[in-house]
């Protein structure tokens, strides 16, 4: 029902969709899950075309590139470090007959940007500097790991070719290389669209 809506293009809110996941998971959402009125319009912005490959840097829980396989065309590719995230995600993926999706367990650091065409990004790293809601205790805090992610992800950005398209959710405009140009923003000015332009 609820993929059924969002490819109707009807609004399913938030609670309705987290009814997927596990309790523990569920009450993650509020502070580490894409909210699905930002994960559709982060995926309209960045699938302008069918089959385009689009790549959440840290996936979490799937929930962006779930929506955003529901209601585009494009073809959404999870990168996820924590394997039970994945198992979560492919298994609502595989009931749900999902087939433009695809989750990654992997490291971003194992990731070529350049295998890819769109990408979206919800400040994944935050959680080496944050203490105040843990995932779990699987990933310990580290500074280390945070700046070395964030400046992997730059430099990766930094390679893609002129026109690839990026959206960012609550996350620093200086982890975005000076090559693309922001072309608008919206959600209180917490999610942004940008464009490659260099």
């Amino acid at each position: 029902m609820i993929f059924k809506q969002l490819r109707a293009n009807i609004d399913v809110d938030d609670d309705t969709f987290n009814e997927l996941y596990p309790n523990r998971i569920k009450k993650l959402s509020s502070r580490h899950w894409t909210p699905v009125v930002v994960a559709k319009m982060a995926a309209e912005y960045l699938a302008k075309k069918p089959n385009i490959k689009v790549l959440d840097i840290g996936s979490g829980a799937g929930k962006f590139c779930l929506v955003g396989a529901a209601c585009t065309q494009g073809m959404f590719y999870g990168i996820e470090q924590r394997d039970y995230l994945i198992e979560i995600s492919k298994k609502i993926a595989a009931k749900y007959h999902l087939p433009n999706i695809e989750f990654i367990n992997s490291n971003i650091n194992k990731i070529n940007f350049c295998d890819y065409e769109a990408f979206y990004f919800f400040n994944s790293f935050y959680e080496n500097v944050d203490t105040s809601c843990p995932i779990d205790n699987i990933i310990l805090p580290s500074n280390d790991l945070f700046y070395a992610y964030s400046n992997y992800v730059k430099q990766q950005l930094q390679s893609t070719a002129v026109g690839t398209r990026l959206v960012t959710y609550c996350t620093d405009s200086d982890n975005i290389p000076n090559s693309f140009s922001l072309s608008h923003s919206a959600y209180y000015g917490f999610l942004k669209f940008w464009d490659k332009v260099l």
